[in-house]
């Protein structure tokens, strides 16, 4: 365990082993600019760029004054560790360089705005938890909940990247058409069935061109790091429009991101097996060693002047499809990536009924509501209602947080 000059906490999502990528604003400087998050400060890249510390590197260090981590990410896997190494080593507490200029560099989180940390140019939603998928399934199909195509691929839909919005960001209840009864007309008004999916989405680290393909064995090569993803969902909406090109309306409307964007290489320590399949994969999607990691969840629900209470708990090492698999199947036809590009795990959901990854699944459909401690039941979320999910990694005394994306919800506009 390394030990850093900046005072971190013994619980802190953000020890020295982390040092996630985020963009922030602050009052007395409203420039998007890039930093780091170690304990309860962020440190900013710009300035520390400025005062020379990565003159040995060879990369644009101008990219730290960027609104976007877009051209940083850009420059590679090799810049990407050289900085990572190069910052443990001047916030060790071995190392004073940087620590006679503290009062400079570091920032409270608590003083500053969190922003969007990439510019997202497309963004693709997978369907990768077999739990989720089969819960979802049997509400439609009892008997045989699971597509047939969906053990033999990583199933997705291309979404909506304009809608995706940082966490704190407020989204307001969508409207739309849903058949209430199936002997009647569609209605118009406003969503009654809404819902969250608890997720994770990768950042496209490289990008590719037309035609190229990435394989499993290679993927990782393109992925800079995580983000924790809520892909709302309006449930009635859904199950009417979805058939049969999947969901439009019932998911555009809004999606939320954690602010931090935590790399590859502060989640190495985590690293175990994805599922063992359970029929033979085509050669393209095979996949060999720890290809996924033990990341756990906490979903909370918070009602207007009512007390955060969890109600679910997952893990990422559930999903059936690890992200080396799906970005390989991505792009085996040849379609283009490129950096900044999103793509999400779909939800998780894991085999025990506390750890499903949406309302749906928790209350059956709304069948079964929950009750939370100050009495009030929920069977989806309500007006006014905030959701928040948090993401950590612990083993052996160490721990590395995603922080939270969190959002309320308004009524509809």
């Amino acid at each position: 365990m390394n030990k850093s000059w900046v005072n971190v906490s013994e619980n802190s999502d953000f020890p020295i082993e982390n040092l996630p990528y985020g963009i922030f604003k602050t009052n007395y400087n409203h420039s998007p600019r890039a930093g780091i998050a170690i304990g309860e400060f962020i440190l900013d890249l710009s300035i520390v760029s400025d005062l020379g510390f990565f003159n040995d590197i060879d990369f644009d260090e101008g990219v730290f004054s960027k609104k976007y981590l877009n051209e940083f990410i850009a420059f590679g896997k090799e810049v990407h560790k050289k900085v990572r190494l190069h910052l443990i080593n001047l916030l060790s507490e071995n190392d004073k360089q940087l620590s006679i200029h503290a009062k400079d560099v570091l920032i409270r989180q608590s003083d500053a705005e969190m922003l969007m940390p990439i510019k997202i140019g497309d963004y693709t939603d997978f369907y990768s938890s077999e739990e989720h998928a089969t819960n979802v399934g049997k509400m439609f199909r009892p008997d045989n909940p699971l597509m047939p195509n969906w053990k033999h691929l990583p199933v997705a839909y291309h979404g909506r990247s304009s809608s995706i919005v940082i966490s704190g960001t407020p989204l307001h209840r969508p409207k739309g058409q849903a058949r209430l009864n199936e002997n009647e007309p569609p209605i118009f008004g406003a969503c009654k069935n809404l819902d969250y999916e608890l997720e994770m989405a990768f950042v496209v680290g490289k990008q590719t061109k037309l035609g190229e393909s990435v394989s499993v064995k290679n993927a990782e090569d393109y992925i800079f790091g995580f983000v924790i993803f809520n892909d709302w969902s309006a449930r009635d909406i859904q199950k009417w429009e979805y058939q049969p090109l999947g969901p439009f309306l019932s998911k555009n409307f809004g999606s939320s991101i954690s602010p931090w964007i935590v790399t590859l290489d502060a989640l190495e320590p985590f690293r175990t097996n994805s599922p063992v399949p359970s029929i033979p994969l085509l050669h393209y999607l095979q996949s060999e060693g720890e290809r996924t990691f033990d990341i756990k969840f906490n979903v909370s629900i918070q009602p207007e002047n009512g007390e955060r209470e969890i109600i679910a708990q997952s893990n990422f090492k559930n999903l059936y499809w690890n992200i080396s698999q799906q970005l390989a199947h991505h792009t085996v036809n040849g379609c283009n990536i490129n950096v900044g590009d999103l793509m999400a795990s779909g939800t998780i959901s894991g085999g025990d009924p506390s750890s499903v990854g949406s309302m749906l699944e928790l209350t059956e459909g709304g069948r079964k509501p929950i009750t939370l401690k100050n009495g009030m039941e929920r069977k989806f979320i309500d007006d006014n209602d905030t959701v928040t999910m948090n993401a950590f990694c612990e083993k052996e005394g160490l721990r590395i947080g995603f922080g939270e994306v969190k959002t309320k919800i308004l009524p509809t506009l």
